[in-house]
């Protein structure tokens, strides 16, 4: 069931193999932040998060601005307290991306799973 629809980013919720989906499109802008963050606090307020896993999809997504890293940083971190069964990002395709993604991960205390791509068995 798809929650939102927007051109950055998709959210959804899969009952069937209790995950919550966040499909990251091309490149998030300092802009972009705020929305992306109700959307995702609304979309989370729908599951009983500790039988659910959340997976932030982030193939497509492209080197944000290195002004937007510490939001990226904060974003990553914040998703560890959000209290699920587990917590997995897919990895982007773009080395680039990786790296900024790697890098803010390294420098906090993120409790999920960093993924090459996406399994159907999770």
């Amino acid at each position: 069931m798809i929650v939102v629809d927007k051109k950055k980013y998709q959210m959804s919720i899969e009952e069937g193999s209790k995950q919550v989906l966040v499909q990251v499109n091309g490149l998030m802008r300092e802009a972009d932040a705020d929305g992306y963050m109700v959307d995702l606090q609304d979309t989370i307020g729908k599951v009983t998060r500790r039988d659910y896993t959340f997976v932030v999809n982030a193939t497509h997504q492209t080197p944000v601005p290195s002004k937007v890293v510490p939001q990226l940083e904060q974003t990553m971190q914040f998703y560890s307290t959000l209290g699920f069964k587990d917590t997995i990002v897919v990895k982007p395709s773009s080395k680039i991306a990786q790296v900024q993604i790697r890098n803010a991960l390294e420098r906090i205390e993120f409790t999920g799973r960093l993924v090459d791509k996406l399994s159907h068995s999770m």
